[in-house]
């Protein structure tokens, strides 16, 4: 996880924006009548749990190494992670998909209609807002990687589930309001009914793409690829260092474990092998604070 971006921040923007738009919604549903707008509170709802449930991940993730948790609880964020995907899937895209079904059979006319086009307008300004903050944040970690890119090999999972609930909200919002408005236009309820069966296929999408990525480093991934890259290139020109013959990764969280295995230069002495291993460590540190636990073994071959 780099460490330049901050995920609380993120989290804190998307969280009042997601319980101001949730108030909005439920208001202009109940007095509206709409499918697509009550998926859409509905949506808001498990959003604003969502980032409850982050916040406890994170605050969990910074208990220190126990003896039974000898590399901490960095990991708890990933399960958190997870189980918000979970809930974006089930309360927020299958209700919708529900509700959708519900009103597609037993059809009702919207009313006050443009009083729903107005609370949309508003979420839409609201989760622009969330997303602005949560894209400045992924630009500090994303380097000139793509977005896309970037949500393959991030392994800050709660800054990627925030990004991924933003995008889902403003593209939700938007086939809300071309619902509304179709059904402005054409009197018929149908596109309402459409409308919420659409946004909740959406949220289930983008859940599973948050639970898979997740669920990789609950299993048990390594740092992203360029990180290691330079991780062993750093290694490798040291002048101690002879052949970098492997290097495991693992995340934890914010913090990163290592475990190296390398052909030493002749040192002379067992006293001066033991100087120029601390040495390595010591600048692999350096150059990446978020290594915490390092184990380095000197030897001849894989």
């Amino acid at each position: 996880m780099a460490h330049g971006a901050d995920s609380l921040k993120s989290i804190l923007f998307a969280l009042a924006a997601n319980f101001a738009i949730f108030l909005a919604k439920l208001a202009a549903a109940l007095f509206t009548g709409s499918g697509a707008m009550l998926a859409e509170a509905v949506h808001s709802l498990a959003d604003t749990g969502n980032q409850g449930l982050l916040l406890l991940g994170i605050r969990q993730a910074k208990r220190p190494p126990s003896f039974d948790y000898p590399l901490g609880h960095g990991k708890e964020i990933y399960f958190w992670s997870f189980i918000v995907a979970l809930i974006l899937f089930s309360m927020g895209g299958l209700f919708s998909i529900y509700e959708g079904y519900h009103k597609l059979h037993d059809p009702e006319p919207l009313k006050a209609p443009f009083v729903a086009l107005a609370v949309l307008l508003f979420s839409l300004a609201a989760e622009s807002m969330s997303l602005w903050g949560c894209v400045r944040e992924v630009n500090k970690e994303r380097g000139g990687r793509s977005f896309v890119r970037w949500f393959r090999e991030t392994r800050n999972s709660a800054l990627l589930v925030v990004f991924g609930e933003d995008i889902a909200a403003l593209l939700g919002l938007a086939f809300a309001a071309a619902a509304v408005l179709l059904t402005i236009v054409t009197g018929n309820p149908f596109y309402d009914a459409l409308g919420s069966i659409v946004i909740g296929v959406l949220l289930v999408t983008v859940a599973l793409f948050i639970g898979l990525e997740t669920k990789s480093l609950l299993v048990g991934q390594g740092v992203d690829p360029a990180t290691k890259q330079a991780m062993a290139d750093l290694l490798s020109g040291r002048p101690e260092v002879e052949r970098v013959l492997n290097l495991l990764t693992l995340q934890l969280g914010e913090d990163v474990m290592v475990a190296v295995k390398a052909r030493m230069r002749p040192a002379g002495s067992e006293q001066q092998l033991i100087a120029n291993i601390n040495a390595c460590e010591q600048a692999l540190k350096a150059a990446f604070p978020q290594v915490q636990f390092l184990f380095f073994e000197p030897d001849l071959f894989d």
